[in-house]
């Protein structure tokens, strides 16, 4: 059937950053506010404004301090900095974020870094032209100035610089079907950070001989620096030889530029040892697995066992739903591996393999990897009572739709029918978000200004 999508109802709730135990919603009552509370606390936990304050270096006792960075965190992130960092202390630079992912307060009095805006998964001419200014900003640095690099995910996107030789264009063509291949982060990013002229190390390399500290938001599995944003400030263990097979795995065209340059080694970036990573600091200040412990600290103060399965789960979207639900049942019919009342909790980054359109005139899947997940989970739960599952991405965007996520509960698959909504084909078109925007159960709080991936929770009453 046809789904409007322009005014669809949506499920919403009030955010509740301060949210103590006594006042949460009650679990069995309102399992829905409990969940979103669950999903409100990881993302306060990675809000910048709660985690910087630690991670700041001291002033340079004679030179300047110039922020730079990346992020869909960016803008949260640079004026977090920007507040913590002494009246007295000169400062300025540039960080790039996604659109609309500029805190409304620092939109309505900017400071002292310019925060400038940007197109996320797939770069723009204005996250090149950013991205160049960033690079300038950095050259003729002295080692008495300060370098602070704001890095979070997105920055891979963002900070756009095409390698030598190569245009926006190819980078667009080379990004679009990576995020199609169903290629994980760190394999995505490999590609992304060889086809760079500042990622992979290359920044850092620009800002020598200035003290560098970097300060990091955590979004990919295993928090490794060098994934993170593909790592414009770390040393990069890759190779061009692993982008090249990379894009070969997954059948990803490489304009001949591009070929030529990882076929060459033209393309290497700045390795572990080289001297232009002397002295450089890197702090992690938020991480998926601290988001997912404030979560289960919360449920576990009202009453409700908590299990933080892992932060590092990958894989295909809809798969990780099956696998997730398979547990799901399994402590809803037979209390193993744990007892119920309990909420499971897991975060990562899944992919989607986006199918092809069988007709000529079929219409493009919308839906990202939480709504992947949720209708592969819905299905294989089969109804099951007592099962109520919430995913949503931490940045408050699900793929390019305006949503984080969606709901599902025992009775999605029963409202689905009676619209005439059958799950199986929209998971084989990737259309998650149609068919979560029919049914009402989209979860839609706008951008949150920080991002540690992907938020799973399964409640089993």
């Amino acid at each position: 059937m046809p789904i409007a999508t322009a005014l669809v109802p949506t499920w919403r709730s009030a955010r509740m950053p301060n949210m103590t135990a006594a006042a949460l919603p009650d679990a069995r009552v309102h399992p829905r506010r409990f969940l979103r509370a669950l999903y409100d606390r990881a993302v306060q936990r990675a809000l910048p404004a709660h985690n910087l304050a630690a991670w700041l270096p001291a002033p340079p006792a004679r030179g300047r301090t110039v922020v730079v960075g990346a992020g869909k965190a960016g803008g949260a992130m640079a004026a977090a900095f920007d507040a913590m960092w002494p009246a007295s202390a000169p400062l300025s630079g540039l960080v790039i974020t996604r659109y609309d992912h500029v805190p409304p307060a620092y939109r309505a009095k900017p400071g002292r870094i310019e925060v400038v805006e940007a197109s996320h998964p797939v770069p723009d001419a204005a996250g090149r032209a950013a991205a160049a200014r960033i690079a300038a900003l950095v050259r003729g640095l002295t080692a008495d100035d300060l370098v602070v690099a704001l890095v979070s995910g997105g920055a891979s996107a963002l900070l756009s610089l095409p390698a030598d030789g190569l245009t926006l264009e190819d980078k667009q063509a080379v990004n679009k079907a990576l995020l199609a291949s169903g290629a994980a982060i760190d394999e995505m990013n490999c590609v992304r950070k060889h086809l760079s002229a500042i990622k992979g190390g290359r920044l850092a390399a620009a800002c020598a001989p200035a003290r560098l500290v970097t300060l990091l938001i955590s979004d990919v599995p295993g928090d490794e620096p060098a994934v993170i944003g593909s790592g414009p400030t770390v040393p990069d263990p890759t190779t061009c030889a692993d982008a090249l097979a990379i894009c070969r795995r997954y059948g990803i065209a490489l304009p001949p530029a591009a070929l030529a340059g990882l076929e060459s080694g033209a393309f290497e970036t700045p390795k572990p040892g080289a001297a232009v990573f002397a002295g450089h600091e890197v702090h992690m200040t938020a991480t998926p697995q601290q988001s997912l412990e404030a979560a289960a600290e919360l449920a576990r103060a009202a009453g409700i066992d908590a299990h933080v399965l892992s932060d590092q789960i990958e894989g295909e979207s809809r798969e990780v739903g099956k696998v997730h639900a398979a547990l799901a049942r399994a402590v809803a019919r037979r209390g193993t591996p744990f007892a119920k009342p309990c909420v499971l909790l897991s975060g990562g980054e899944t992919t989607v393999t986006v199918r092809p359109r069988t007709a000529p005139d079929a219409r493009p899947g919308r839906g990202g990897r939480a709504g992947e997940f949720l209708l592969g989970c819905a299905i294989a739960l089969q109804r099951e009572p007592g099962v109520h599952v919430l995913a949503a991405d931490t940045d408050g965007i699900d793929g390019i739709e305006a949503n984080a996520g969606a709901l599902v509960g025992p009775n999605t698959l029963a409202r689905a029918a009676a619209q005439g909504l059958k799950p199986a084909e929209f998971l084989d078109r990737n259309d998650a978000y149609s068919f979560f925007a029919a049914l009402g159960d989209l979860v839609v709080p706008g951008p949150t200004f920080t991002n540690v991936n992907d938020f799973r929770a399964l409640l089993v009453l």
